[in-house]
């Protein structure tokens, strides 16, 4: 467990989670301005107006490990009715195949091309770099697949580590802790270095909680620190760019980006320049009042979903 990291408590709550996206909005893609939000049930009714889904896992899929009721067969007609469904997430920590096997067992029916994941537009990046030694956050149990090409080396207590790489990469903070947060930071401050984050996410809901991600580790570095870390995932355009290039051409305004967090799926939907719709009864929000935040925010979706 890493940090705040523990079976069955929340590590950060709604409230502390929404105030950490506002903070660093400066890093984070302009809003798209004059929004207005139409409230409907379901996906059902978006498959009327929207020929591509391109669809959250976290909060729109799943919670944890559990797939939300009902979504598996509903992904399924979408797909039987002749729509075009992309899962693109925010799923930095699990190498590729892994993922794919998860979302088989909780009942969806995916091509492994039509996930797309800020793992895959990190690597996509680290494979037009210079070849080198790379620091790294990860959770090792979870294997190298993916990363194998790569002289990549899990970032553990031992500070000399830190100072013997070129660069770093985090992908995943289920083992990450306050003493290994000292350490990149100080590293980063002697020596500075880029830091590519594979995961901008700074919460994921879980069963019984939100969970602190890589997201939120590396804005603490920039404020610290003064590196600007390179952000791939939602709500930057780089996972977008993966997700048009294999699809292809597409009307952007009958394609809509699904998701449970203002911040990342909403604001990057946004940027990519098709349509939104928030979940509101699952994930980020669940419980909870969507309209404060939007108002609080600014960030407007075209549609607030109650559920996926």
């Amino acid at each position: 467990m890493g940090i705040c990291q523990s079976s069955g408590r929340d590590h950060l709550n709604l409230t502390d989670a929404f105030a950490r996206y506002e903070a660093v909005r400066h890093r984070l893609p302009m809003v798209q301005a004059g929004v207005t939000s139409q409230k409907v049930e379901n996906l059902d009714f978006l498959a009327e107006h929207m020929d591509v889904f391109l669809l959250d896992a976290f909060g729109v899929l799943n919670i944890g490990e559990t797939a939300i009721a009902g979504v598996p067969e509903r992904v399924a007609a979408l797909q039987k009715a002749g729509k075009r469904v992309m899962v693109v997430s925010n799923a930095a920590g699990y190498p590729h195949a892994m993922l794919m096997e998860k979302y088989k067992r909780l009942g969806y029916d995916f091509a492994p091309e039509d996930v797309i994941t800020s793992r895959k537009a990190t690597l996509h990046a680290l494979h037009q770099t210079e070849p080198g030694a790379w620091g790294l956050m990860a959770t090792e149990s979870l294997g190298r697949g993916d990363i194998e090409p790569f002289d990549m080396r899990y970032l553990d207590e031992d500070a000399a580590a830190y100072g013997e790489v070129e660069a770093f990469v985090l992908l995943g903070s289920a083992n990450w802790t306050e003493t290994r947060q000292s350490l990149l930071e100080a590293a980063l401050k002697r020596a500075p270095r880029p830091v590519y984050v594979g995961n901008p996410d700074i919460v994921a809901p879980r069963e019984h909680g939100f969970s602190v991600e890589p997201g939120l580790f590396a804005h603490r570095l920039a404020d610290q620190t003064g590196v600007e870390p390179q952000f791939f995932g939602k709500p930057f355009g780089n996972i977008f760019d993966l997700a048009f290039a294999q699809l292809g051409t597409v009307d952007r305004e009958r394609t809509v980006m699904v998701g449970d967090s203002l911040h990342t799926d909403i604001l990057g939907g946004q940027a990519a320049g098709v349509r939104t719709a928030l979940i509101a009864g699952y994930g980020f929000f669940a419980g909870h009042d969507v309209d404060v935040a939007i108002e609080a925010s600014g960030i407007r979706p075209d549609f607030i979903l109650q559920r996926p």
